[in-house]
């Protein structure tokens, strides 16, 4: 998760945090959302906010463009945004896996903007070229991709797309079930990463759009488990479902630490980076053991 990009269109976080807060400039004084419950509201919102599907305008009136409580739907929104290419897995269950996956993925991809892509190829080149804190922010805030970036996103996509044609191989529905529960439990992993971090930047998107509250955290993590154990374990049994999760947990956890010894904080950028992760980390674990 990032900046702005300007000329290539780059958005992480900002796009939606700019849309609340000038919707909210426009109709502060309006009162709260009518008919819709909180947590509704909260879903539209991470909807909007993680990913270029369109949200009614009227979920972001009367609101000051903060996602400190929103970021309990992170997981549901993330099934959301799964959706379509869940059904493209299954509507081409005949067609070459490898093909199918990569389709799958680039879909994926349109719907979020390429939201987490563009914040692991920024951690990449900063944590990767940066001699220190300041030169590794510095690089992060570079609109250029380097030499790291282009590598994790060759191996994110590579990654993926061989754990999910291995799925897929075997079967379709797991597979798509898999994109589904995965896209949940990365986003609920990332939200801990941001939780567990101060900011890096003061002036940062992430900083700009707030910090998750304790429990909108613990209601996403649980939220995550909850549905990668009802869609997965009919299908892989409760053992390789729960093996998965410990591990996407575990990269998520061990990507943090490394963050804090080396920027003391986290960035947009290590944000979606930590969605990227986790995502591989549990594709791979379902695939191996599938």
């Amino acid at each position: 998760m990032s900046r702005s990009r300007l000329a290539a269109g780059k958005l992480v976080f900002s796009r939606k945090s700019r849309l609340c807060a000038q919707t909210h400039s426009r109709v502060g004084s309006e009162e709260q959302l009518p008919n819709a419950t909180e947590f509704i509201a909260d879903l539209a919102r991470s909807v909007g906010f993680l990913s270029r599907l369109p949200v009614p305008d009227r979920f972001f009136r009367g609101h000051n463009g903060t996602i400190s409580r929103a970021v309990r739907a992170f997981p549901v929104a993330g099934l959301i945004i799964a959706i379509v290419p869940a059904l493209v897995l299954l509507l081409l269950q005949s067609g070459d896996p490898l093909l199918v996956s990569l389709i799958a993925l680039a879909l994926l991809t349109l719907v979020t903007g390429a939201l987490h892509e563009d914040g692991l190829a920024d951690t990449a080149d900063g944590l990767g070229g940066g001699r220190d804190k300041d030169h590794a922010l510095l690089i992060m805030k570079d609109s250029r991709i380097g030499a790291y970036g282009a590598v994790a996103l060759v191996l994110s996509f590579g990654l993926r797309a061989s754990a999910l044609s291995a799925l897929f191989r075997d079967d379709a529905v797991t597979a798509a079930l898999a994109v589904l529960a995965v896209a949940a439990v990365s986003r609920a992993i990332l939200v801990a990463h941001w939780r567990a971090l101060p900011s890096a930047r003061e002036n940062g998107v992430a900083a700009g759009a707030g910090f998750p509250e304790d429990g909108a955290r613990n209601i996403a993590l649980f939220s995550g488990a909850a549905i990668a154990l009802v869609l997965l374990v009919p299908v892989l049994g409760l053992p390789k479902v729960l093996l998965s999760l410990i591990l996407a947990a575990l990269a998520g956890f061990g990507f943090t630490r490394f963050v804090r010894q080396k920027l003391g904080g986290h960035t947009g950028d290590t944000i979606g980076a930590t969605q990227q992760l986790s995502e591989i980390a549990m594709l791979a674990t379902l695939a191996l053991a599938a």
